[in-house]
């Protein structure tokens, strides 16, 4: 009559086992605790609680900033020429002539 006991130790074993391989569920809701009337409330579930855990809009951000969208820089900004600019640099010569009217800079 040894063997039925053996066997259930063993089964008792095995899913004591198996219930401590299972995953801990998280906790709904957080307990404050209360020491000599003074409240100390868990600072760490409530900061779960608040944060993103996949932190997904923290990663979509990243992902914009390291690509900026170049079509709605100005074209000044991404090293194009602009019509300001090019009259400015050729002066009263601009759609006249294809050499600027002041001369080089340093003669």
């Amino acid at each position: 009559m040894k063997c039925p006991s053996i066997l259930a130790a063993l089964l008792f074993a095995l899913s004591g086992s198996a219930l401590a391989a299972e995953p801990t569920a998280q906790p709904v809701g957080c307990i404050d605790v209360s020491v000599g009337g003074y409240k100390a409330p868990d600072y760490n579930c409530l900061s779960q609680q608040m944060s993103d855990p996949e932190q997904t809009q923290a990663r979509r951000q990243n992902q914009q900033a390291l690509n900026p969208d170049i079509t709605r820089k100005a074209p000044n900004k991404l090293g194009l020429a602009t019509p300001a600019a090019t009259h400015v640099r050729m002066g009263n010569t601009f759609g006249t002539s294809v050499t600027a009217q002041r001369p080089v800079a340093g003669q």
